[in-house]
């Protein structure tokens, strides 16, 4: 509160010296000493108070910049009061000040080059093939915050609140979804003082349940005057450049901190470049400052969505500068609003580490080719852009939710947050599927450049199960291996072990002589009769699996 009296203060006193005739003379005659007493009193002190109510109310930030759009609106005021040469001066004052407000509207004309090398990414062709073994954070949020609203009786004074925003983070080696309990008006925070806690719930396993974590929370965003979480952070730093919404973040403990990106204006007020984090005890208001490079591990989404996507279209559009954005278009490619953060997604690596991914695609309209797609450390903001295989055309997110559209069209599904996977080698697009009331029904997932290549199921692995046999079928190779060998083996079948998935079963076999396949009966439809003790004839790919995908199967005594 200090900085922003301060500030208000000077801000007042310039804006006093701009329009009070400091000469005394006016187009009457000239002031009295009383009269401009009086006059300088009154200007200050409501000067004073509307810079200040401004500040507060709007929570801008204080870089000298924002001053050039009111210096000449002050200063046309005080031209128009005084006369002779502080007329001529003041007017001077009105004169530099509209050339600055030119200056700063212009910006995004002449600093294109400059936005574009600030978003500037490291190039790949794919991304590393993901380990079977594990289950991606696939769980939708729109799906997670349904069942977070059905479970929201176990908060106390239940109407006194609502859900806040969503994050998805690791803690404790799981993933999981977070949501704030926020206040639902004005008179619920006068009465209530204090937010109860939290919801988490596992952002892998859609049968987990809701669970509420009792936290006290003092500074939220939807609290009011000094406890608002937002102000709160201005009046400790009122000169920062913010961008983003805030975001609630818990370490291993389960202690809630808010956290806020901050960084710099490229140039002019125009443009954004982060360069750390300001972090608030939720609990006590405690308030720190802390560059990318110091962020404490317990916080994954250090740079905020609305940051990355913003750094997206800069790499996007800029390529050839701002004109080139507007009328030629070569080279431009726009990134997906298809994500669930700011039209970015949170992923997470095999190592942990969480990641923004958007696709781009071409600005020609009725096109859903991908032109690649990009990765961006959420804690260092380093950004990785993937070409795919140029050999091959990728389907983009959109192209992705339309198949899934079409398929579930009498049951009017619909997909929500399509990330790209390497499975096997296959740049593959897997997408949750939701009913008309937002609830889970399925995991889809389809090859970015064979669309005709799909399979789906209740749970991430067992849509990867169909997905596998679907890629054998089509010719495509998995495991990673570009010359998994075909191979036949005549067994004893020892055991057997049968799954429905969707529309399918997926017969799981242990033959004799040691190895482990798999098979669809979308493949094979006999295998639904395969008994221990059945003689076999497996054609099969050597991939090196534990179990082996079965390309063709035949059951001896059947036909």
């Amino acid at each position: 509160m200090g900085q922003l009296l301060l500030i208000a203060l000077i801000g007042s006193i310039m804006t006093t010296l701009l329009i009070v005739p400091v000469t005394r003379k006016v187009r009457k005659g000239e002031l009295t000493s009383k009269q401009f007493n009086i006059t300088t009193f009154f200007v200050f002190v409501i000067s004073f108070i509307s810079v200040f109510f401004v500040i507060y109310v709007s929570k801008v930030d204080l870089n000298w910049t924002i001053f050039l759009y009111v210096l000449p609106v002050v200063a046309i005021a005080g031209a128009i009061l005084s006369i002779g040469v502080e007329q001529r001066i003041k007017s001077a004052i009105v004169f530099i000040g509209i050339i600055a407000i030119g200056y700063l509207l212009s910006a995004p004309i002449w600093n294109a080059d400059d936005k574009y090398n600030s978003a500037e990414m490291a190039k790949q062709v794919e991304i590393e093939p993901f380990d079977e073994s594990k289950t991606p954070a696939s769980v939708p949020p729109k799906f997670v915050k349904n069942k977070m609203k059905k479970a929201f009786g176990q908060v106390p004074n239940t109407s006194y609140y609502e859900l806040g925003n969503l994050q998805i983070q690791k803690v404790n080696g799981a993933y999981v979804y977070i949501a704030p309990v926020e206040f639902s008006g004005m008179f619920k925070w006068f009465n209530g003082k204090t937010t109860p806690g939290y919801f988490t719930m596992s952002a892998t396993d859609s049968s987990d349940n809701p669970k509420f974590i009792s936290a006290e929370m003092d500074y939220v965003p939807s609290a009011f005057f000094n406890k608002n979480l937002e102000r709160h952070m201005r009046l400790q730093y009122p000169t920062l450049i913010f961008y983003g919404e805030p975001q609630l973040e818990i370490d291993e403990d389960g202690k809630p901190y808010y956290i806020r990106s901050y960084g710099e204006f490229i140039s002019a007020r125009n443009g954004f470049d982060v360069k750390g984090i300001i972090a608030v005890d939720a609990a006590t208001g405690a308030t720190q400052k802390i560059t990318l490079a110091d962020v404490p591990k317990f916080i994954d989404g250090a740079v905020s969505p609305e940051a990355v996507s913003l750094q997206n279209s800069y790499y996007g559009n800029y390529v050839h500068g701002f004109w080139n954005s507007i009328v030629g278009k070569k080279d431009i490619k726009l990134p997906s609003d298809e994500g669930t953060e700011a039209s970015v997604s949170p992923i997470f690596d095999e190592d942990g580490q969480m990641y923004y991914f958007t696709d781009f695609t071409s600005p020609k309209e009725g096109v859903d080719s991908m032109l690649g797609y990009a990765l961006t450390n959420a804690r260092t903001g380093k950004a990785t852009y993937y070409t795919g295989n140029l050999e091959e055309s990728y389907m983009d997110s959109q192209g992705a939710l339309d198949i899934i559209s079409k398929k579930f069209i009498e049951k009017q599904w619909t997909g929500e947050m399509p990330i790209l996977y390497n499975f096997y080698s296959e740049a593959s697009w897997l997408t949750a599927v939701l009913d008309s009331n937002g609830f889970l029904q399925n995991y889809f997932i389809v090859s970015a450049a064979n669309p005709e290549i799909s399979a789906y199921g209740t749970t991430p692995k067992e849509a990867l199960k169909l997905y596998k046999t679907a890629l054998s079928r089509g010719g495509s190779t998995v495991e990673g291996s570009s010359s998994a060998d075909e191979a036949k083996l005549s067994a004893k079948v020892v055991r057997v072990y049968k799954e429905r998935v969707g529309d399918f079963t997926i017969v799981s076999f242990f033959v004799a002589s040691g190895e482990n396949f798999i098979v669809s009966s979308e493949a094979a439809p006999l295998a639904i009769y395969l008994e221990e003790g059945d003689s076999v004839t497996i054609t099969y790919y050597a991939t090196g699996e534990q179990f082996l995908p079965v390309k063709a199967l035949t059951i001896q005594g059947l036909q």
